[in-house]
C-alpha cells in the first residue's frame, strides 16, 4: 500500500472532498486523523474507514484556531510519533452566485481570509514537526487558474490565488528539510455540490463544458491524486499543482 506507515491530519474532514481524501488515504495504509468542528460527521467518515479495515482518529479543532491546530499536532505526534502528512480542506467561506458590484465587501474577502488564515495556521504547526522529523508532505487544494464567464465565484479564486502563493513560496523554504507542498488543481467537483442546490445543474453543466474530456473530476479521482500525491511515487514533486481538470486549464 502506498502510504503504509504514514500518518496523515486532515483539516475538514467531514467534508465531501476530505472525507473522499481520508476514505483514500485509509485505503492506502495511512493512519488518518480527522479534524473538523463536529465530531459526529467526523466519527461518521472515521467509521468508513475502520470498516474497510482502516485506522482512523476524530478531533474537534478549529482550524482557524492556532492554538488548538498547535496543540492537536503535538497530540498526534505524541500518539503516532510523527506526522508524515497534512490536507486542509475545511470550507473557504465562500459566497458565489452574486456579482461583485453586488457584493458586500465582507462577502469578497471572507473566503481570502479565511483560507489563507486556515492554510498558514495548519502549515505552520504541521510543518514544524516535519521539519524536525526530516520530511513530509503539506497538500493544498484549489489552484490558479481563469473565472469562468458563466457563473460568479465572488472571492473564491482570489483566495486560491493567495493560497497558491503562499504553496510556492512554502516550498522554497521546506524544500531543503525534505517537506513537499502541493497543490490539487480539480477546476471543480460537481459532486461536492449539496444535492439539492438550486444552483447545481447549472454548475456542473459549466465545469463540464469547460473541459477536453466532456467530464469532471470526480471526488474518487481526488482521493487517488491525493494518495499518489503523499506517496513516495512523487517524491520528485514539490512546489507545483496537480492538473485534474480534465483539460480546463492548460499547463
Amino acid at each position: 500500500m502506498l502510504l503504509a506507515g504514514r500518518n496523515a491530519i486532515i483539516y475538514g474532514g467531514a467534508g465531501s472532498v476530505g472525507g473522499a481524501v481520508a476514505r483514500a488515504f485509509g485505503k492506502a495504509g495511512a493512519r488518518v486523523f480527522l479534524t473538523g468542528r463536529t465530531l459526529a460527521t467526523l466519527d461518521a467518515v472515521a467509521d468508513d474507514i475502520r470498516a474497510a479495515g482502516g485506522a482512523a482518529d476524530t478531533a474537534a479543532v478549529d482550524a482557524l484556531d492556532e492554538h488548538a491546530v498547535d496543540e492537536h499536532a503535538a497530540a498526534v505526534v505524541a500518539t503516532a510519533g510523527r506526522i508524515d502528512v497534512a490536507v486542509n480542506v475545511i470550507a473557504d467561506a465562500d459566497v458565489q452566485g452574486t456579482p461583485m458590484l453586488d457584493m458586500t465587501v465582507e462577502d469578497y474577502l471572507a473566503p481570502v481570509v479565511q483560507s489563507v488564515r486556515s492554510k498558514f495556521i495548519t502549515s505552520r504547526a504541521t510543518a514544524r514537526h516535519m521539519v524536525r522529523d526530516g520530511g513530509g508532505v503539506l497538500l493544498f487544494f484549489g489552484g490558479s487558474g481563469e473565472p469562468p464567464r458563466d457563473f460568479h465565484l465572488g472571492g473564491l479564486q482570489a483566495g486560491f490565488e493567495a493560497v497558491e502563493h503562499m504553496r510556492r513560496q512554502l516550498a522554497v523554504e521546506l524544500g531543503p528539510h525534505g517537506v513537499r507542498v502541493l497543490t490539487l488543481r480539480t477546476g471543480g467537483l460537481p459532486e461536492s455540490i449539496p444535492a439539492g442546490s438550486p444552483a447545481r445543474a447549472s454548475i456542473e453543466r459549466s465545469i463540464t463544458g469547460q473541459t477536453l474530456l466532456g467530464r469532471a473530476a470526480t471526488l474518487e479521482d481526488t482521493g487517488n491524486l491525493a494518495v499518489f500525491a503523499a506517496s513516495d511515487l512523487a517524491r520528485t514533486m514539490t512546489g507545483t499543482a496537480l492538473n485534474m481538470t480534465c483539460g480546463t486549464m492548460l499547463d
